[in-house]
């Protein structure tokens, strides 16, 4: 007599899980491994840079030039600091490649501290912050290289040098740190996308989750409220009627102690089907069947009636269309309005149900003829209005509408809406 649960919360985390390791696997092993051990990077990145630089550090040694030795070894010590402070490290690996530069014009190092420092400012901040780094940073160096009138110590045994070959290689070789610092700002910028992109995601997935959490929540409270509120004022009313009529008529009695026994079975099987995570005796999980179709809203009357509800019902126009979904509506409508009935009305001697349909308009009628204590919001004195809520908002799946107040003969009427639109054809 319930739907399907589309979804339960212990399926969010797993849906926040599986997104992770989406994200793991696609980055693979070794990417995967340096992520989640920075410091075995960042050993990596010095490394390198000692790897770029040893050439120089060797020769600069040879030639007893202590001092470039000494600013290439800080432009290494730096660099393991750039994740923690990225801008400073670049300003100060900037100044140490121009130290080192005028002291040492040609040596395997040029620009390569500058490549990972200014990679690192792009991955961390904002892309403005990352080219004004990169122009600062760059601009000198590029312009030392530019106007400095020397060339490779190996060209001066050449007996032939072209003409303007110091100015070429000047040009070219400004253009060159230029591009390079480009290139290592572009894969920062590219991989700090790719991060925010990936926290989007992450965020997105979250926020997923909590609706469904909620949406999921809301759900089983409404069936939960259908289910108890039905069930125990059905069970109530037999068990008084079962009171009554047991010294006079005992047959009558046991009829009405077999429904309020088999209410009580539908009620458990329904919180079990609502809630998903019972287990049957046998130790297999619940069923979790839809409501089937006009045969559970013939059981919902005839329950009615042994309550001692003076039931009247008539069903216009063609059937309801098959959708399980869509008949749970209307079961619910009207066990809604009965149960209310069965609750609050008083010195009741009719109730009228009539369901009809024209094309894709459903419409649901529910009028009785008592005394009661409902306000004009439906509700009842000892009622929280739940009920009639619930109501509106499964009307509204099917862009619905739900009135309830007092009826023009005087008792309580109740009339849905629903709109069916899955059929045209039919």
């Amino acid at each position: 007599m319930i739907e399907v649960p589309q979804r339960k919360d212990a399926l969010a985390g797993p849906a926040d899980a599986s997104f992770a390791e989406i994200t793991q696997r696609r980055r693979g092993r070794v990417r995967r491994y340096f992520y989640e051990h920075p410091l075995a990077m960042d050993a990596v990145v010095v490394s390198c840079y000692v790897l770029l630089a040893l050439p120089t550090i060797i020769s600069s040694v040879i030639e007893g030039k202590w001092l470039v030795t000494s600013f290439l070894l800080l432009i290494a010590l730096a660099l393991w600091f750039r994740r923690q402070s990225p801008i400073h490290v670049a300003a100060a690996v900037a100044l140490l490649e121009i130290a080192a530069t005028i002291l040492n014009p040609w040596g395997s190092n040029v620009s390569a501290g500058l490549w990972f420092a200014l990679y690192a400012v792009a991955s961390a901040r904002k892309r403005p912050v990352a080219f004004v780094v990169l122009g600062a940073a760059s601009l000198p160096l590029s312009l030392l290289y530019l106007f400095m009138w020397t060339s490779p110590s190996n060209m001066d045994t050449l007996r032939e040098v072209p003409e303007n070959f110091h100015l070429i290689n000047n040009i070219a070789t400004a253009v060159t740190i230029m591009l390079s610092n480009l290139l290592a700002t572009g894969i920062g910028i590219s991989v700090r996308e790719r991060r925010e992109h990936e926290a989007e995601i992450a965020a997105w997935v979250a926020r997923t989750t909590q609706l469904g959490k909620v949406t999921e929540r809301n759900r089983i409270a409404r069936e939960m409220h259908d289910v108890v509120a039905h069930s125990l004022t059905v069970m109530v009313s037999l068990s008084d009627g079962a009171a009554v009529v047991v010294k006079k008529d005992p047959e009558r009695a046991g009829e009405v102690l077999g429904e309020l026994s088999r209410t009580g079975r539908n009620a458990l099987a329904d919180m079990r089907r609502v809630l998903g995570v019972l287990r049957d005796d046998s130790g297999r999980p619940a069923p979790l069947t839809p409501l089937e179709s006009g045969h559970n809203l013939s059981k919902l009357l005839d329950g009615f009636r042994t309550a001692g509800l003076p039931l009247h019902y008539a069903h216009t126009g063609p059937a309801l269309p098959a959708d399980p979904a869509f008949e749970l509506t209307v079961y619910r409508i009207v066990q809604e309005s009965l149960t209310n009935v069965l609750r609050y009305g008083r010195s009741l001697s009719r109730v009228d149900v009539q369901v009809a349909r024209n094309g894709d308009l459903v419409t649901i009628d529910v009028l009785d003829d008592g005394r009661g204590t409902r306000d004009g919001n439906g509700k009842g004195s000892l009622g929280t209005g739940q009920g009639i809520a619930g109501m509106r908002e499964r009307a509204g799946i099917y862009a619905g509408k739900i009135g309830a107040g007092p009826g023009r003969n005087g008792g309580w009427a109740v009339h849905a809406e629903l709109n069916w639109n899955g059929d045209k054809g039919e």
